[in-house]
């Protein structure tokens, strides 16, 4: 009989793939545990990327929020556009210090 594994997925991540009493599925306990190592790098990985890169932030915020706004019919047109306007360089220096502002004024509201 196979063992259950002895600990849950990573946090926030999909529950184990258990195939049945007999089987753990498609991984063996020494492949999940590699396999939960794997995703716990990656993530962090993906996180420093992202606060290492705040432009990043602002692209999909700026995006999501035009499209949320526009509901554009269609969506692969409306992003195509979106990404080649020559003046999203300088929307998204703007949107850069208007966060850096907003975290400034969050760091002395949170003094206070």
């Amino acid at each position: 009989m196979a063992d259950k594994p002895k600990h849950m997925p990573p946090h926030g991540m999909e529950p184990y793939d258990l195939g049945g009493d007999d089987n753990l599925g498609a991984l063996s306990q020494e492949q999940q545990e590699k396999l939960n190592k794997f995703k716990v790098k990656t993530r962090m990985e993906n996180e420093k990327y992202l606060r290492d890169h705040p432009e990043v932030e602002c692209l999909i915020a700026g995006f999501l929020g035009d499209v949320l706004s526009q509901r554009p019919e269609q969506i692969k047109d409306f992003a195509a556009e979106y990404f080649t306007n020559p003046e999203l360089p300088e929307q998204l220096q703007q949107q850069l210090q208007l966060r850096q502002t907003r975290i400034k004024q969050n760091r002395v509201l949170q003094k206070i």
